[in-house]
C-alpha cells in the first residue's frame, strides 16, 4: 500500500469519529465529561468496552506472541472471567453505594487524605504509562509506513495523533467515548474476521480446512506446567484474575465508563456479557496469530526482528492491497479507544482528585470547564513526551511490558482496596505513601534475584499479587488499635 492510501483511511476514519462527536458533545457540561450524565445505555457500554480493553496492544502484539508463548494467553484470558465476575458482585456495588465520580474517592473516606493522594497518583502513573505504551505501537506503524516516506519526524506524528484525540474528547468526554467505542469495536472485529478469510484464500484453505491446520499445529498448547516457567499455566490463571481486578476495577479509565450506566443493575449486566464477549474475542485474536505464523511457514518469510511487527509487515507487504487496508482501519480502530479513555481519565482524576475540582465552591460551572480543558491538554502533552521517550528504548514486545510495569504500579492499589474492603482496621494515614512505594521497590530485587533466592523460580505477572501482598503487609503494621465499622455495601 501506498503511504497516501494508508494516510487517507487514517484520516477518513478520523473524520468519521469526528461526526459522532459532534452528535454527542452538544450541550456538554462538566457531569457529561464525567460521567456521561449517568445515562448510558449499559449493552452500548459493553460493546463498546470490548474495543477499549483491547486496544493496539493486543491487535498487534498477541498474534505476534503466539511464536513463543502459543494459546497460553488464554489462561491469563479465563482469569479475566473470575476477575470481572468480582468487580461485578464487590466494587461496583461499592462505587454505586458511594456515587463517586472518581473511585479514588473511596480511599479519602475509608482511610484519610494520604491514602486518597496515593492512590490517585498510582493510577495517574499506571495510565500514563499504559495509555503510552499502547499508542506507541500504533504511532510507530503510521510512522514507518507513512510519515517516514514522507521525511516527517516521529515526535510530529506522535502530536497529529494526540491533537485528533483531544479534539473529538475536549468537550463531550465519557459520553462521546462509550458510542466511540462501539464504533470501534466494530471496525476491529470486521478486520481480524477479515484478515483471517484473506490468508485462507491465499493459502487456498478453506475457514474449516484453516481450523483444522491451526488445531494440529504445535502453536495451540495452551497449559505451561513448568512450575518455574513465567506461563504456568496456574500463575497465567491467577494473574489474570488480578490484572482484571486492578486494570479495569481499580482503574478510573475503565470504571468510568461502568459508573455513567443508569444505575448498579445496568452496569453488573454490562460487566457480565462484557467478560464473556471478550473472552471468545480473544481467543480469536490468538488465532489469528496462529494463522500468520502458518502464513510465514507456507510462503517462506523471514521473521521480522521484534514480535509485534509481524501482523503489520505480512498485511502490508505480503497480502493483497485490501488486506492492507483492512489492517490499517482496525488498527487504528484498536487504537482510539484506548488513547481516546486514558486521556479522559486521567483529567477525571487529576481534575477530581488532585486538584479537588469537585469541592471547590469558590469556582463558577464555566471556571471549573476551563480548568478542566486546561488539565486535558497538559494531559496530552505528557503523553506525547512519554510516547516519545518509549520509542528510544523499546525492546521487548509491548503487551509483555506493559503488564510487567502493571506490576510495579497496580500493586499498591490492589494492597490498598484489599485493606479497605477486607479489614476493620483503620490506618496511620500519614505514612501510607512510604508503603505503597517500598512496596514496589521490593518486588522489584525480588524479581531480579529471584532465581537466587526462590530455587530457580521466575516471576511472571504474578509480581502483581506478590506486590499487593506487600502492600497490604505494610499497611496491616501501620492499622491503628481502633478498629471501625466496615464500610457495608447494600443494594
Amino acid at each position: 500500500m501506498s503511504p497516501f492510501l494508508i494516510f487517507s483511511c487514517f484520516l477518513g476514519y478520523t473524520l468519521l469519529l469526528f461526526a459522532v462527536t459532534w452528535f454527542t458533545s452538544r450541550r456538554s457540561t462538566n457531569a457529561t465529561f464525567f460521567i456521561g450524565n449517568k445515562a448510558s445505555p449499559w449493552f452500548v457500554v459493553a460493546y463498546g468496552m470490548i474495543g477499549a480493553s483491547l486496544s493496539g496492544v493486543t491487535f498487534m502484539s498477541v498474534p505476534g506472541w503466539v511464536g513463543t508463548t502459543q494459546f497460553s494467553y488464554m489462561m491469563v484470558v479465563f482469569g479475566y472471567l473470575v476477575g470481572y465476575f468480582v468487580i461485578a458482585t464487590v466494587l461496583l456495588p461499592l462505587y454505586y453505594k458511594l456515587n463517586l465520580t472518581s473511585i479514588y474517592s473511596y480511599l479519602e473516606q475509608r482511610f484519610g487524605f494520604w491514602s486518597y493522594k496515593t492512590g490517585a497518583f498510582f493510577f495517574l502513573v499506571s495510565r500514563i504509562i499504559g495509555a503510552s505504551f499502547r499508542m506507541f505501537l500504533v504511532v510507530n506503524v503510521l510512522q514507518i509506513f507513512i510519515f517516514d516516506a514522507w521525511g516527517i519526524p516521529f515526535t510530529v506524528t506522535v502530536g497529529i495523533f494526540i491533537l485528533l484525540i483531544l479534539l473529538y474528547t475536549f468537550k463531550g468526554g465519557i459520553r462521546t467515548i462509550i458510542w466511540t467505542d462501539t464504533l470501534q469495536t466494530t471496525f476491529m472485529l470486521i478486520a481480524v474476521l477479515l484478515t483471517v478469510y484473506l490468508i485462507s484464500r491465499d493459502l487456498h484453505f478453506t475457514i474449516s480446512g484453516l481450523i483444522d491446520k491451526v488445531a494440529s499445529s504445535d502453536l495451540t498448547r495452551m497449559l505451561v506446567w513448568d512450575w518455574t516457567d513465567k506461563r504456568f499455566f496456574i500463575k497465567q490463571f491467577f494473574s489474570g484474575m488480578f490484572i482484571t481486578i486492578v486494570m479495569t476495577g481499580l482503574d478510573q479509565e475503565m470504571m468510568q465508563k461502568n459508573l455513567s450506566c443508569k444505575n448498579l443493575r445496568d452496569a453488573q449486566k454490562n460487566m457480565f456479557t462484557f467478560s464473556f464477549i471478550l473472552m471468545f474475542v480473544n481467543f480469536l485474536i490468538l488465532f489469528l496469530g496462529a494463522v500468520l505464523f502458518i502464513y510465514v511457514q507456507s510462503k517462506g518469510i523471514q521473521l521480522p526482528g521484534r514480535s509485534d511487527d509481524l501482523f503489520p509487515v505480512i498485511a502490508l507487504r505480503y497480502l493483497s492491497p485490501l488486506a492492507g487496508l483492512v489492517f490499517m482501519i482496525g488498527l487504528i480502530s484498536a487504537a482510539y479507544p484506548s488513547a481516546d479513555g486514558a486521556l479522559t481519565s486521567l483529567t477525571t482524576s487529576f481534575s477530581i482528585d488532585i486538584l479537588n475540582m469537585n469541592k471547590r465552591q469558590d469556582l463558577t460551572e464555566k471556571e471549573k470547564i476551563r480548568m478542566r480543558y486546561i488539565v486535558h491538554a497538559c494531559m496530552a502533552v505528557v503523553l506525547l513526551g512519554v510516547i516519545v521517550v518509549f520509542r528510544a528504548i523499546n525492546d521487548r514486545a509491548v503487551i509483555d511490558k506493559l503488564f510487567t510495569i502493571a506490576g510495579y504500579t497496580y500493586g499498591p492499589l490492589l494492597g490498598l482496596y484489599s485493606f479497605g474492603l477486607f479489614t476493620h482496621y483503620q490506618l496511620k494515614d500519614r505514612f501510607v505513601p512510604y508503603v505503597a512505594l517500598i512496596s514496589p521497590i521490593l518486588c522489584y530485587f525480588l524479581s531480579e534475584y529471584s532465581t537466587l533466592l526462590l530455587g530457580g523460580y521466575k516471576f511472571g505477572f504474578e509480581l502483581l499479587i506478590v506486590n499487593g501482598l506487600l502492600t497490604f503487609t505494610g499497611l496491616f503494621l501501620l492499622r491503628k488499635q481502633s478498629a471501625i465499622k466496615l464500610l457495608q455495601v447494600q443494594e
